[in-house]
């Protein structure tokens, strides 16, 4: 799909996307140290398994489990292999579970936890771990580049950078996860950034990981006041609450969290997922609401 063909589809109304995936994997057997994408290669079944439930659940795009395959990450897991070939076999089984229903995304996420990813000396060095991924993830064949979880906005230019250089004609979505007020966890105002993103070449911009809350319209509200193109609004199942083992849980129930999006998609958001806690049955409500 390239940039002008997502801004007609994008017109149909409002797009669902899939709801958590780590969490949801270690339901079904992963164990908890353990490196998601690496997993997720040696059980391509309960990846599909998960992403077939997505799809009959009404999600539109299904998010690859590409999440920290970047290549610097992925030798810190000790992955011997190349970062390109495993984004490309793991879009793979994402494309097997898509079939012609879905689109599929290439997740990309922050790279905070390897580099030092806010430092502007180290931009040439994030753009070249993102070129490598994203270079796998067109490989692998997916028809949207979705940044997600980012922290920083050197990593959203970053991501866009590199996905210019590998061609640049590939839509890319970027959310960020941040504080209820539109904040940054650095203090910056996340609205400017996203305005300047989309003006960057941004085809959608907004939010994850941020809890499902009374404050999520407002947020919404805020983010729309500086975003002219598609908002996306993928938020947690709640606030978690950590239990024992450090175990979290997010209590927010799939009716509860579907009328909070319902709120979102009033206010402006025409992208609509879940993230942390939130599975299947999630979309499978949001679904009936939008109906």
């Amino acid at each position: 799909m390239n940039k002008v063909q997502w801004r007609e589809w994008i017109k149909r109304g409002p797009v669902l996307l899939d709801g958590a995936t780590g969490s949801q994997l270690r339901r079904m057997g992963m164990p908890r140290e353990a490196v998601t994408e690496l997993w997720a290669l040696d059980h391509p079944q309960d990846v599909e398994m998960l992403q077939r439930a997505y799809r009959r659940a009404g999600s539109n795009i299904l998010y690859a489990p590409t999440f920290q395959a970047q290549p610097a990450t992925l030798e810190k897991a000790g992955w011997q292999g190349t970062a390109e070939d495993l984004n490309a076999n793991l879009v793979a089984i994402t494309r097997r579970a898509a079939g012609e229903d879905c689109l599929v995304a290439g997740d990309i996420s922050t790279m905070a936890g390897t580099l030092e990813s806010w430092n502007g000396e180290l931009f040439s060095t994030l753009v070249e771990q993102y070129r490598r991924q994203i270079a796998g993830l067109l490989e692998g064949g997916v028809d949207i580049l979705a940044g997600e979880t980012l922290l920083y906005p050197q990593e959203a230019e970053a991501i866009l950078t590199a996905a210019e250089l590998e061609g640049g004609n590939v839509p890319v979505l970027i959310t960020f996860t941040m504080q209820p007020d539109g904040s940054f966890f650095s203090g910056m105002d996340a609205g400017p950034v996203l305005k300047e993103l989309e003006e960057a070449g941004a085809d959608g911009v907004g939010f994850n990981c941020v809890a499902a809350s009374d404050q999520l319209p407002g947020l919404v509200s805020r983010l729309r006041r500086f975003v002219r193109g598609p908002l996306i609004s993928k938020p947690n199942a709640g606030n978690p609450v950590i239990r024992e083992g450090g175990i979290a849980e997010y209590p927010m129930e799939a009716e509860e969290f579907a009328a909070v999006q319902m709120q979102a998609y009033a206010l402006g958001a025409n992208l609509l997922g879940g993230c942390c806690g939130t599975d299947p049955e999630y979309i499978q409500r949001l679904q009936k609401q939008l109906r």
